[in-house]
């Protein structure tokens, strides 16, 4: 079931930017943060980007042997790796993504990225919207 709510809120994304891209034609976000950790995310898709809250897509590049501890997520959150490999630990349960895997977690669950020397690069969905803006609360705009 989590794999089937993983995947139809990746399609339902892919066909939000497909159609953003036919309607709209707007470049690629220059809007881009870095975390106390270094990592950075590259903002794909937002409210602004989508004119609505349904879900929200960035680029996350973690750097090489990064750890975001253990935190949560007021959404679902969803990665999917594009380069590198990710361990993704939920709830003290660590599986190891590498490029082609997803990742989930739901609130309350807490979770923690971790990579290896190699860093990662992934795509990560939120779903509803809003989780964004709280995540780069804290930080810096590039």
């Amino acid at each position: 079931m989590r794999t089937s709510l993983i995947v139809l809120a990746a399609v339902i994304g892919g066909a939000m930017l497909a159609n953003l891209k036919a309607t709209q034609e707007s470049p690629p976000s220059s809007r881009v943060y870095k975390s106390p950790g270094g990592a950075t995310l590259r903002v794909l898709l937002d409210q602004a980007g989508l004119g609505g809250t349904e879900v929200e897509l960035g680029e996350l590049t973690f750097p090489p042997n990064s750890d975001s501890g253990d935190h949560r997520h007021g959404v679902a959150e969803a990665f999917y790796v594009l380069q590198g490999e990710l361990e993704h630990v939920v709830n003290g349960r660590s599986v190891k993504l590498s490029a082609g895997m997803v990742g989930s977690v739901r609130p309350p669950d807490t979770v923690r990225h971790k990579t290896g020397a190699a860093g990662a690069r992934a795509l990560v969905i939120w779903a509803p919207g809003g989780e964004m803006a709280r995540v780069t609360a804290r930080w810096r705009p590039q």
